[in-house]
């Protein structure tokens, strides 16, 4: 079934091809299918076009028929009727935390300027201090564990900087976000740095899309599904700017303690900020067991698994274990890195032509501090950063799964 298991990826769905499909199911009836729709309430014998339409509904994601047609047309008519000219699209800039849209964007029809912010801020240190302190902290971590041209990140840190001192009262902004870590720091880095309130600033942003079965950004969706997202945008006010100044002074604070409490409660003006921050809060050391999310994920991983390629691992902990997708594949690579690189390693690496294709198995350290017998930071892990916190030898903030913070002492 292509036309489904496509749709259930980027979103655009072949209304066409589903019709075609139920008229195959009903001509073609077999035991499974039978039993698909027994499981939906429809005891038969004699099927109907409309059961086996309802059972290719269900398979694409939708409750019924009726409700994958009017999300299909919806999507057709945006497509057709963008509106970009009345709503003065072309004055807009478009903010991104990276460039997976802008091709689909010009395709769709928007004419907008792009600008990408894509500084993952998701990784190593973010610290509360002077601008060009910040930008030479952020290069040298970088360089450290991207091994990018200083060349190439010299210029892309100066287009970032420069989009965003251009900022004025002046400005038209529309901002695209998903729910994810990455995306939500990314929005309130960019709203903390406005100055005032500009004349246009509006937010698109998704956690979900209809038919789409694992919705992990909008970089997924298809051209058209962009533009019937672009109808959906709303407008931000002066209580966001207010909240995403306050995030952005938690986040890199050298404490956790604004950042957990901003985690614990919603936000009605910035909806998806705090899944995020509370996600982001667990890349601290477990309490338990010295581990962020991410590291006791893998952990676990191979653990069901036993020994996989790193690729393998990374494919299950995004498209199954991840409740906020927000790696790509060489932040994971530097993530788990420092389980590998240390005297007392938590994980091992064979030999392969890439790093993402040699196998990865856990040590007998790894199988102990994954069961709670033994606690990652009594083995003198590598020192890291998450936002503004630095987690090294001695007392470090650890998080429990509920969000509380302490300092281990």
């Amino acid at each position: 079934m292509p036309a489904i298991h496509a749709s259930r990826h980027h979103g655009l769905i072949d209304l066409p091809a589903l019709r075609k499909h139920a008229k195959r199911l009903l001509k073609t009836l077999d035991d499974d299918t039978c039993a698909q729709l027994r499981d939906l309430g429809l005891p038969g014998p004699d099927y109907r076009l409309a059961d086996t339409q309802w059972l290719v509904a269900r398979e694409a994601g939708f409750a019924s028929w009726p409700k994958l047609k009017a999300h299909a047309d919806a999507v057709a008519f945006a497509a057709r009727h963008p509106g970009f000219a009345a709503d003065g699209e072309a004055q807009v800039q478009h903010w991104r935390c990276g460039n997976d849209i802008e091709h689909s964007l010009r395709i769709s029809g928007f004419s907008g300027s792009f600008h990408m912010f894509d500084d993952p801020m998701v990784m190593g240190p973010v610290p509360a201090v002077p601008d060009d302190t910040y930008w030479q902290v952020r290069t040298e971590y970088v360089l450290k564990v991207f091994g990018l041209a200083p060349q190439d990140i010299a210029q892309r840190q100066a287009r970032q900087r420069a989009a965003l001192a251009q900022l004025s009262a002046d400005s038209e902004l529309v901002l695209w976000c998903e729910a994810d870590a990455y995306d939500q720091l990314f929005l309130v880095r960019v709203l903390a740095s406005l100055p005032c309130l500009p004349r246009r600033l509006e937010l698109i942003e998704a956690d979900r899309v209809p038919g789409v079965q694992r919705f992990i950004g909008i970089g997924q969706l298809a051209p058209d599904v962009l533009a019937w997202l672009w109808p959906q945008r709303r407008t931000l006010g002066e209580e966001a700017l207010q909240l995403a100044r306050q995030a952005w002074a938690a986040y890199t604070a050298p404490a956790p303690t604004a950042w957990a409490e901003l985690a614990s409660r919603h936000h009605a003006s910035l909806p998806l900020l705090q899944g995020a921050l509370a996600r982001q809060l667990q890349e601290l050391p477990g309490a338990g067991d010295g581990l962020s999310l991410t590291e006791r994920l893998t952990l676990r991983i191979l653990a069901r698994m036993g020994e996989q390629p790193a690729a393998r691992v990374f494919a299950e902990l995004m498209g199954r274990e991840e409740p906020l997708p927000y790696l790509g594949d060489m932040m994971f690579a530097a993530l788990i890195r420092p389980l590998i690189g240390t005297p007392r390693p938590l994980l091992l690496e064979g030999e392969g032509e890439s790093w993402m294709h040699r196998p990865l198995r856990l040590t007998a350290l790894g199988e102990q501090v994954l069961a709670g017998q033994a606690n990652w930071l009594d083995q003198a892990p590598a020192e890291r950063w998450v936002g503004g916190v630095r987690i090294g030898v001695g007392a470090a903030w650890v998080v429990d799964e509920a969000g509380k913070v302490a300092l281990r002492t």
